[in-house]
Order: structure tokens, then C-alpha cells, then sequence
């Protein structure tokens, strides 16, 4: 088993294009790690020169204790899985999942007792003479995974491997892989551009915009305290409301102002010393859909800023509803019981949880509290 240490890398392509800025990451032992962002992003090419498969332009990448900046793929000791299975469509899966042991000239036994221990792991084992064109869509990813397994690789790096399944298929295989990495103890390196993949998979989270990573940290502090506006975007579904409002000083403390409507911060929420020097000043206000309720059916007034909103839509998701509303001309996005069953052009008061609020400076986009 290895740790990867990626020490800054860059990826610049011809024209002076580059893809991957100052690339700095400890990946450890085991951990199981996920590089997630936008199309264009440069977490593909990072996975790809991880296995070798890009050069990589400057920078150190070590497997364990050994750089690997010019190692072959084939003596990284990684295994891949692809998007698309990259599976030979002539083969059986017993002979796609044995082909890498043969070319290591293993044992006919050896061969044999792998792709049979990996089969059942994967519960495959039924469809080892059938061929990939006979296979459905989760069938297929099963078998690239095992032909990965069965190498028994210090590292597993997945590109995107689930986005070709529909729903249903993502949700157990995103189970099923999470399962694997447990079982295995393998580092696991995997990219997905679906941010709920990456909160419900990985043990920490690379993000990444335009080949800057933005912030590595584990699933529930990059939803809890995103450093930048971009994060507290991309991380959370339906995706966090923004609204640009002026910094007042109050008689009971520091509040936020859009409207005629004051948004206080908590005690303790944000030193006196950082938000006095907004004081007059335009920041940005994050509040998560689910941090908007409906005021009948939240109690806790002390901590609550009661808002009137015009309703747009209202989605019934099943346990709860999508409220898309118009509050002094700014679009937010609630979720609220299906009891409360809100009409499209009516009135409806909402409750803003001030506990749970984010401020970001509105030019750097940092966080400030």
C-alpha cells in the first residue's frame, strides 16, 4: 500500500495553456481522496499524470517513497478505472479481468484463484463466460473494478466510472465502491465532477476551479465552513442562496441589512474587531435552502430573521418541498415540509436561521466569518 505526495505540480499544454496550477497535496495511506469540481476543471488531467499517462510539466509526484515523474505506468503500481469500462468487447470477463496477470506471466492457479476471489467480492461470478456486450451498465463497471482488483495495486485512481449509470445504478455502486475501499484497505484516488459523490464517498475532498485547488478538507467542514464563495456554491444540493447586503452596527450588535430587513449576527458568530471594518460596506450572505424554513413550523424565534417572500414554484420532492421564491427582487431556493403546501404567486413568510449563516468578503470572495 502507498501514500501519494504531490509537491507543486503544473500541467502547461502547447500554446502556454496550463491546466494545473502549483498543485500541492499529501494523499495518505489508505485514505480515500476525491478531486471534484467543474468540466475543465484539471481534475482529470491531475488523476491522469497521478498514472503516468500525462507528463508532467514541474512539480515532484511520489508513490510511497519513489518519484515517479518518469516511471511507466505499468511500474506505478496503480490500476485504473475508466468511464467507459475500456473493457475488450471480444473477451470474456473472466479473460478481460485475468488479461493484466497474464501479461505478468502469473500462474494458471494464481490466474484463476484472483479472478475468482475478485468475481465473488463483486458478485460477478455468474457472468464470468459472458461477454461485455451481453453486460448492463453496472454489470460492466463491476468487471473493470475486479480487472483492477485482481493486480492487487498500492493505489486505485477512478475518473468519473459512474457517470455513464443512471440514478438508481449511481446510488448503490457509489455503495458498493465505498464498501470495496474498506474491504481492500487500498488508497483510492477518485474524480467526479457530482459534488454528492464527493460528499458521500470521500474521507476528504480535493475542489478544484480552473487548476487551483480551492480547499481540501473532509466532507462535512467543506459543508459547514467553505473558505470561498466558489466551495459554499459547489458543495450542497439545492445549491447555497447569495445576497449582497450592507454591514449596520445595531443597538444589540453587528447585522446585515437587504430591504428593510436586518439579519442579525449571533453572539459570538464573528469577532467585533473583523466585521467593524465591513460596517457600511456591501459583503455577501450565504444561507443554505435548508437553512430558510417555514416560519409556522420553526419555533426557535431567538435565533430567526422572518422574511416575505413571493412564491415562483414549489416542487414536491416527496419528504420535503423545493421552494423557489422571489424576496426584493433576489431568487432563493428553500426546503421546507410538503405540509405547508405553498401556492405559486402567493405570499409566504420564511424563518433565516442567523446561527447558520455565511458572510463573504464580496471582492476576494473569502470567507469572513
Amino acid at each position: 500500500m502507498a501514500g501519494i505526495t504531490l509537491k507543486n505540480i503544473y500541467k502547461v499544454y502547447p500554446g502556454d495553456v496550463t491546466a494545473v496550477h502549483d498543485f500541492n497535496l499529501e494523499i495518505e495511506d489508505k485514505e480515500f481522496i476525491i478531486l471534484v469540481g467543474p468540466s475543465g476543471c484539471g481534475k482529470s488531467t491531475t488523476l491522469r499524470m497521478i498514472a503516468g499517462l500525462e507528463e508532467i510539466t514541474t512539480g515532484e509526484l511520489y508513490i510511497g517513497d519513489r518519484l515517479v515523474n518518469d516511471v511507466a505506468p505499468k511500474d506505478r503500481d496503480i490500476a485504473m478505472v475508466f468511464q467507459n469500462y475500456a473493457l475488450y468487447p471480444h473477451m470474456s470477463v473472466y479473460k478481460n479481468m485475468a488479461f493484466a496477470l497474464k501479461l505478468r506471466k502469473e500462474p494458471k492457479d494464481v490466474i484463476d484463484r484472483k479472478v475468482k476471489e475478485a468475481a465473488k467480492i463483486l458478485d460477478i461470478e455468474h457472468l464470468l463466460q459472458r461477454k461485455p456486450k451481453a453486460l448492463s451498465g453496472g454489470q460492466r463497471q463491476r468487471v473493470a473494478l475486479g480487472r483492477a482488483m485482481v493486480r492487487n495495486p498500492a493505489v486505485f485512481l477512478l475518473d468519473e466510472p459512474l457517470s455513464n449509470l443512471d440514478a438508481k445504478l449511481r446510488t448503490s455502486m457509489r455503495m458498493e465502491i465505498s464498501k470495496l475501499h474498506k474491504r481492500l484497505g487500498t488508497t483510492f484516488v477518485y474524480v467526479t465532477h457530482d459534488q454528492v459523490e464527493a460528499m458521500t464517498m470521500g474521507d476528504r475532498i480535493v475542489v478544484m476551479k480552473d487548476g487551483f485547488i480551492q480547499q481540501v478538507d473532509t466532507p462535512q467542514n467543506l459543508y459547514d465552513s467553505p473558505c470561498n464563495l466558489f466551495v459554499a456554491g459547489f458543495i450542497g444540493t439545492p445549491q447555497m442562496n447569495f445576497i449582497d447586503a450592507v454591514i449596520e452596527k445595531t443597538a444589540s450588535g453587528f447585522a446585515a441589512k437587504f430591504g428593510d430587513t436586518l439579519i442579525p449576527f449571533l453572539p459570538g458568530k464573528i469577532a467585533d474587531d473583523v466585521i467593524s471594518s465591513y460596517e457600511g460596506k456591501e459583503i455577501t450572505v450565504g444561507i443554505r435552502p435548508e437553512h430558510l424554513h417555514a416560519e409556522e413550523v420553526y419555533m426557535d424565534q431567538a435565533t430567526t430573521a422572518t422574511i416575505d417572500v413571493d412564491v415562483d414554484l414549489a416542487e414536491l420532492m416527496g419528504a420535503e418541498i423545493y421552494l423557489y421564491c422571489v424576496w426584493n427582487g433576489v431568487n432563493l431556493i428553500a426546503t421546507i415540509p410538503p405540509r405547508t403546501n405553498p401556492r405559486p404567486g402567493e405570499k409566504f413568510k420564511l424563518a433565516i436561521d442567523c446561527a447558520k449563516i455565511h458572510l463573504f468578503d464580496k471582492e476576494t470572495q473569502r470567507v469572513i466569518s
